[in-house]
């Protein structure tokens, strides 16, 4: 038996990985749960899963969740983050958002856990360094966003030189809207996905099109692969989620409806495959699969991203930090939807550029532009 430690139960991710040990308590036991601020289902899913340890965001849903359980062991913050991570287990499912990712990765990686990672923002604010840490200490960072999961199927058993990978995106609910209208795009409209739920944040990178550019800067990471043989495709219909082009020319590419409990459930039993009781692709059902090059002038997102993991240094931490600001003032009605990117431009243009050495650096860079950055709104 499996045991799991899941970072961030409450989320999208969180919530369908659990839906997925629900279905195999036989395989799989949770040790630890942590949450942000929903308290009221994280009380559930203690009561539901009895995990040794729970972690809360704040300390007086640690005190109060504390007393209804007292069999369970609670910890709250930064800290209790890093103690989940460190917990001896048989996998970490990061599915947290944001920068608070980044720790109890590298606390999970160097307690010798294997990591299913779905936050993007470990990788790509710290990509080398997470890297590093995973060839030092001997564990596995198994990817679970679906394009990266893709991309790691498709090379299993495959001993030739990968030439490069396509990366595939829905393009997004704006896919078709003229670049004059973007500017008008109020948050409701922006977070409906044509193919995909999921989390307010990352749903609004989707359509800003930022989301494929931190795959990009992932998959740089993940792969070992230099960014211009890291090709985007925009591919509206979410069935080929990523390919592989191999030296040879032969391209070897993951296709499947779009359900994000595959690419989990692939991490979680890998390197076997479970069946989930997920719908079947139906060849003659899913019609005719079409292929775009991505409109950079319509969602400059994208391209600040490629240039940013070219430049390298501390430019990813910068975008990354932006981003999650803007996003949110775009969400609370502060900034426009154009403003996004464009701010995130300025952001960049004034960055000052340093080496990152330590988690620390990147830590204190992305608390100096999201200052900066409010100032700027």
């Amino acid at each position: 038996m499996k045991e799991i430690v899941l970072l961030g139960s409450t989320g999208s991710i969180g919530v369908q990985s659990l839906e997925i040990v629900r279905r195999n308590r036989e395989k799989y036991r949770i040790k630890v749960l942590t949450c942000g601020h929903n308290a009221e289902r994280f009380r559930e899913q203690i009561r539901e899963f009895s995990p040794e340890l729970a972690v809360t965001a704040l300390e007086e849903d640690a005190v109060s969740l504390g007393k209804e359980f007292p069999g369970v062991s609670f910890m709250w913050g930064r800290d209790g983050l890093k103690a989940a991570g460190a917990v001896p287990c048989d996998m970490v499912i990061n599915a947290l958002m944001g920068m608070r990712g980044m720790e109890p990765t590298l606390a999970a990686i160097r307690a010798g856990n294997d990591v299913a990672l779905a936050n993007k923002e470990t990788l790509v604010a710290g990509g080398a360094i997470v890297m590093d840490a995973v060839k030092k200490a001997g564990t596995r960072l198994l990817p679970v966003d679906s394009e990266h999961s893709a991309i790691f199927q498709c090379i299993q058993g495959q001993k030739g030189d990968i030439k490069g990978i396509w990366l595939t995106a829905s393009g997004g609910p704006f896919r078709d809207t003229p670049a004059d209208e973007l500017k008008k795009v109020t948050p409701a409209e922006a977070l409906k996905h044509p193919n995909w739920n999921m989390g307010n944040k990352i749903t609004i990178d989707s359509a800003t099109m930022m989301n494929k550019g931190l795959e990009v800067i992932e998959a740089r990471w993940l792969f070992d692969l230099e960014p211009d043989r890291i090709r985007v495709v925009v591919h509206p219909e979410s069935i080929l989620h990523s390919a592989v082009e191999f030296v040879d020319t032969s391209v070897i590419g993951q296709m499947g409806l779009p359900d994000m409990k595959l690419p989990i459930s692939y991490a979680l039993s890998y390197p076997e495959r479970a069946d989930e009781g997920l719908i079947s692709l139906d060849f003659f059902k899913m019609g005719r699969l079409t292929f775009e090059r991505p409109d950079r002038e319509r969602f400059p997102a994208l391209e600040l991203a490629e240039e940013s993991i070219r430049r390298g240094k501390s430019y990813p931490v910068v975008l990354n930090g932006a981003n999650e600001v803007l996003v949110q003032a775009f969400l609370d009605g502060r900034i426009g939807f154009t403003d996004i990117a464009a701010k995130i431009e300025e952001a960049l243009e004034e960055h000052v550029p340093v080496s990152v050495r330590d988690p620390e650096d990147i830590l204190y860079i992305d608390k100096e532009t999201r200052r900066k950055t409010e100032e700027n709104i």
